[in-house]
């Protein structure tokens, strides 16, 4: 039995709600102000979950989807929408999440690149794209978000000649471990009996197309015990004139074009002796912070992703902590402060849990002029601000930084001054 609603607003995650009944009903593929016929298909206590049956009052900013996969592929949901819409629509989602915590929110720079042709870092299934909601497996020759490097991979190589199981991908022309003349991409095989990596997706070779042969990758040494280096995995990207080293197998911002104009935000208009740089990371922020600060701390529980940021931090002052923030916070925070002096700013790029309590309490109390944070979280993300508004910061800049566009995924900086 369908039903007739009216999309009212969009919501996190993309989808839209309107009312049925008392109860609000989610709606995948709407747009706000469309009247729709839809067909229920989950009945909770207080809200449903439907599906478009018929636009009968489509908007005007409803567009057709640019990649036939789209609503099958479990990875872009706002195709369906003009591009300059879909960033309005997100930037609103962020300045309600913002409000919803009592937070009040001037205007919202978006910080945006392309709509298609941006994404460098894949994960593919025996070949494929997981399917939405589903362990199907989807076959595919090209995604129009894809980088140039990870297209000409999926037209190359058919996908039944695919490794099976998860390859970890990355492929842009950011890479600079790759010898010209190679395609710029990188893929981690992995196995049930070993992991092995292909550079160029071709089979591993020896020498360049001149016959020269390939410089042998620095060898690696984990400085952390318990880290699982690989330096086959090894990936160099360089970004605004500086060389970063990480590993494929692990996280790295997958939009480059957009981390480039973002890098500048978080870190511009901040110098003196000390900077925190609080889940670092590989240390992307922190060698661009090494330029501005005397003395640069990292702090990252992942030790395969803070034994990169010693690579990336050589040759500047520096000092890093394979440990949580909690962890760190209550048995060092106080030694080192004691030893180089108090902090003139942090950079804080938590996971998508947000600031670790004790991290947001110690923040709180810390006194640190100049904070600039990060978060892959707008829920998470206001909670937090919530907590450092209320010990005496205040929010001068809210960006979103659209780094997935086609997506309900919302990513946002926040400038706060004590």
């Amino acid at each position: 039995m369908s039903e007739i609603v009216t999309a009212e607003k969009m919501v996190a995650g993309g989808d839209c709600i309107g009312s049925l009944n008392g109860k609000k009903v989610f709606i995948p593929y709407a747009i706000p102000g469309e009247k729709l016929e839809v067909e229920i298909t989950n009945d909770a206590r207080d809200y449903c979950n439907s599906k478009i049956i018929n636009v009968i009052e489509p908007s005007e900013k409803r567009v057709m989807p640019f990649c036939p996969l789209y609503t099958t592929c479990g990875g872009c949901n706002m195709q369906h929408i003009e591009s300059s819409y879909q960033r309005e629509l997100r930037s609103q989602i962020l300045r309600d999440a913002f409000e919803h915590e009592g937070i009040e929110v001037g205007s919202i720079e978006i910080i945006a690149g392309a709509d298609k042709g941006y994404r460098s870092r894949f994960q593919f299934h025996d070949g494929g794209l997981m399917g939405k909601r589903s362990n199907d497996i989807i076959h595919l020759e090209m995604c129009p978000c894809a980088t140039e490097e990870i297209n000409h991979y999926l037209k190359e190589v058919p996908f039944e000649q695919r490794p099976e199981g998860r390859i970890h991908v990355f492929g842009a022309k950011h890479i600079s471990n790759v010898p010209d003349g190679y395609d710029k991409i990188l893929i981690a095989e992995n196995t049930d009996s070993d992991r092995r990596v292909k550079n160029n997706f071709r089979k591993q070779q020896k020498t360049t197309p001149g016959g020269r042969k390939l410089k042998k990758q620095k060898q690696i040494k984990a400085r952390y015990g318990g880290t699982t280096l690989n330096e086959a995995t090894l990936c160099q990207v360089e970004l605004l004139g500086k060389k970063l080293n990480f590993d494929i197998q692990g996280f790295f911002q997958s939009n480059l074009e957009v981390l480039e104009k973002s890098i500048p935000l978080v870190t511009g208009g901040l110098e003196g002796k000390n900077v925190l740089d609080m889940y670092s990371g590989c240390g992307t922020f922190s060698v661009f912070l090494a330029d501005k600060f005397e003395k640069v701390t990292m702090v990252e529980h992942n030790k395969s992703a803070i034994v990169f940021a010693e690579q990336n931090m050589v040759g500047t002052k520096h000092e890093s902590f394979g440990l949580s923030g909690a962890v760190w916070t209550k048995y060092h925070a106080e030694n080192v402060i004691k030893q180089g002096g108090e902090f003139d700013a942090v950079i804080i790029d938590p996971p998508r849990s947000g600031m670790e309590k004790e991290v947001c309490q110690w923040l709180q109390k810390s006194g640190i002029p100049h904070i600039r944070s990060v978060s892959c979280d707008i829920a998470t993300h206001a909670r937090d601000i919530k907590f450092l508004i209320r010990a005496g910061y205040r929010l001068e800049k809210l960006y979103l930084l659209d780094f997935y566009p086609q997506t309900g995924h919302i990513e946002s900086l926040a400038i706060l001054e004590k």
